[in-house]
């Protein structure tokens, strides 16, 4: 808000600046961590590149992901900071129907819905 108590085009701005700033951030930081955990633990096994391995099941679904990350897996914590990256950016689309909310400006609302909808969809899509 600035002096006068009024929400404005600056104020969000800001605001979703510093959202976006700070998910980014603390994305890399899970990440980072996570990455220097799993090579503490796992550094030194020899690899073999003739077979792809993916994720196990536990590491594709957000609760998975929190049980792992919270018992201090180096690939949950991984996953959890690519987890944070992928929602921040719909964090943004959701703020923004409340600051449009707050400014009355009921066009962008309705709009900023459909964007917040479509990302909702589609990232419950690719679980199909």
């Amino acid at each position: 808000m600035d002096r006068g108590g009024q929400w404005n085009d600056r104020r969000m701005e800001v605001i979703i600046g510093n959202l976006l700033r700070a998910g980014v951030i603390l994305s890399a930081t899970l990440v980072a961590a996570g990455a220097i955990l799993y090579l503490a633990r796992h550094g030194g096994e020899r690899v073999d590149r003739g077979v792809f391995r993916g994720e196990p099941a536990d590491l594709r679904s957000a609760g998975g992901i929190l049980r792992y990350a919270f018992g201090l897996s180096g690939r949950g914590i991984i996953q959890l900071g690519l987890l944070v990256l992928i929602a921040t950016p719909v964090a943004r689309v959701a703020f923004s129907v409340f600051a449009f909310l707050r400014e009355g400006d009921r066009l962008y609302v309705g709009v900023t819905l459909v964007v917040l909808a479509l990302l909702l969809y589609s990232l419950g899509v690719g679980r199909l």
